[in-house]
């Protein structure tokens, strides 16, 4: 997941094209859908550190975001 997150970075990815990265086109999205937002949440605590931020962006899926270089230096110092 954050593969597909880390190359699409400042582009949504929808919960079913993450569904389908890990199962391909025999995923059902209902099924596995509460397991991204698992993956999504366990991500985000993960993620706190470096500085980088999974978004969601309702309605259409996720966004992983750098904030600028600036904010995590003054963030830093």
């Amino acid at each position: 997941m954050l593969a597909l997150l880390a190359e699409r970075a400042g582009e949504v990815v929808t919960k079913e094209e993450i569904v389908r990265a890990w199962m391909g086109d025999e995923g059902d999205s209902a099924a596995v859908g509460n397991a991204v937002e698992v993956y999504v949440h366990k991500l985000r605590r993960k993620l706190e550190k470096p500085g980088l931020t999974i978004r969601t962006v309702r309605g259409l899926g996720y966004l992983l975001e750098n904030p600028a270089p600036a904010a995590v230096a003054g963030a830093r110092g």
